[in-house]
């Protein structure tokens, strides 16, 4: 049990680092487009989280699935306020936003 757990923290630090040096290579003009479509792997993760959370194995797996929850719901809102505001760039001057 504990091995399992050290071997699942190793990965998870692992793919912090990864995930880290990946994003600091992308350039400015990417972020957005990236942001935009990391809004529908949010969407799994939330599937996913609900699916862990409501099957209550253990109260860490309930806790750790609503952690899960709300990170990816903000992940999601800002995605989309971010598109939203990306877009909002290609609307006229005089046009008022709906």
């Amino acid at each position: 049990m504990l091995e399992e757990l050290v071997i699942l923290l190793v990965i998870f630090v692992l793919a912090m680092f990864v995930g880290f040096e990946v994003i600091t290579k992308v350039p400015p003009i990417l972020h957005t487009p990236l942001m935009s479509g990391s809004n529908a792997i949010s969407g799994i993760t939330i599937v996913g989280s609900v699916v862990v959370t409501g099957m209550g194995a253990t109260r860490l797996a309930a806790v750790l699935g609503i952690v899960a929850i709300v990170f990816a719901m903000v992940n999601v809102v800002g995605g989309y306020l971010v598109t939203d505001r990306m877009l909002g760039m290609f609307h006229k001057k005089d046009e008022v936003k709906r």
